[in-house]
């Protein structure tokens, strides 16, 4: 272990060379975790396999406290502006938001690094990035829940932060690092909120959710003592990155309680296309007109709301 702090206290001190040496690094860890694997293919005996898994570990170690070191180097973002743009970021040459993003957290949260290092070697496994970025994660203080509006309801809309299982920092492309943008909710702390008490006998929830969390959302519809009915499909016109295909589409889920028709008997299409606007996870409002046309009377809260309307209570920790 002294080793490696000293391998890790000589690392460059300048970002051109550190990503240089994360570069290199990256490949000879792979040669390592080939190796390793490998040998326990072959079954070369114990003595060889602890070897290699600890040269393993060690090179992952030090990448993750190179990436560290560059998180330190980084500077603020800074915003350069042009009369025909609206802002870009200025990064250093060959580093993007992404990269930036993960090498500051590593930077700001070196004792987790030492944690899921730890963690790994006694397990017998090879700590990476993504190990560690879960940890910081896992670590963050719970927000204080906001208490829900009072009275009773029959109309509930609303637009839960769901806490996506392949979460930015880990890599994925569904949640977009949303995290950053707002706190998360599991389906068990969603299920948790205490909804029944706000709503009528005879009410409808419109709740929004993405594909990679259609079947664990009704989990939460069942808890708040909802019905699925129908659903509206938000199509966003431009096409987004997924890991099966290009998602362009959120669903806004129609689920009753008791018996709720509209007021109204307007028949909207199913799907609206509708230019997302660049705020992240902003709904369009037209959804929200939709739902006012066909209940024009009747009790209605937002709920994970951002800003309030005439008519409506408004419920989120982002008023």
């Amino acid at each position: 272990m002294n080793e490696i702090k000293k391998r890790a206290g000589n690392l460059p001190a300048k970002i051109e060379d550190l990503q240089k040496y994360i570069l290199v690094g990256r490949q000879v860890l792979k040669a390592h975790v080939a190796k390793l694997k490998a040998i326990s293919a072959v079954e070369e005996g114990q003595v060889a396999h602890q070897a290699a898994l600890e040269d393993t570990q060690d090179m992952a170690e030090i990448l993750l406290y190179a990436e560290a070191r560059m998180g330190a180097l980084i500077p603020p973002l800074s915003v350069s502006r042009s009369s025909s743009s609206k802002g870009t970021c200025s990064l250093p040459k060959g580093i993007n938001k992404k990269q930036s993003h993960y090498a500051q957290e590593l930077n700001r949260h070196q004792d987790a690094i030492a944690e899921v290092v730890a963690e790994a070697r006694e397990k017998g496994e090879v700590p990476i990035r993504q190990h560690v970025l879960k940890a910081i994660q896992a670590n963050k203080p719970k927000p204080e829940p906001v208490p829900l509006p009072k009275g009773k309801f029959s109309v509930i809309y609303a637009d839960p932060p769901w806490k996506y299982s392949d979460t930015c920092e880990a890599g994925g492309v569904q949640s977009k690092g949303a995290d950053k943008h707002y706190p998360l909710m599991s389906i068990e702390e969603l299920c948790g909120m205490d909804i029944v008490s706000i709503s009528n006998d005879n009410a409808v929830l419109f709740m929004w959710v993405t594909s990679p969390l259609l079947e664990e959302c009704f989990d939460v519809i069942n808890a708040w003592d909802f019905k699925y009915k129908a659903s509206f499909v938000w199509d966003k016109v431009k096409h987004n990155m997924g890991h099966y295909n290009s998602v362009r589409h959120e669903f806004l889920l129609i689920c009753t309680k008791g018996s709720f028709t509209p007021e109204k008997i307007k028949l909207f299409d199913s799907v609206q296309s509708i230019k997302k606007t660049k705020k992240h996870s902003q709904k369009p409002h037209e959804f929200r007109e939709i739902i006012q046309t066909l209940y024009p009377s009747a009790k209605k809260v937002e709920l994970f709301a951002r800003e309030t309307f005439p008519g409506w209570e408004a419920f989120g920790n982002e008023l």
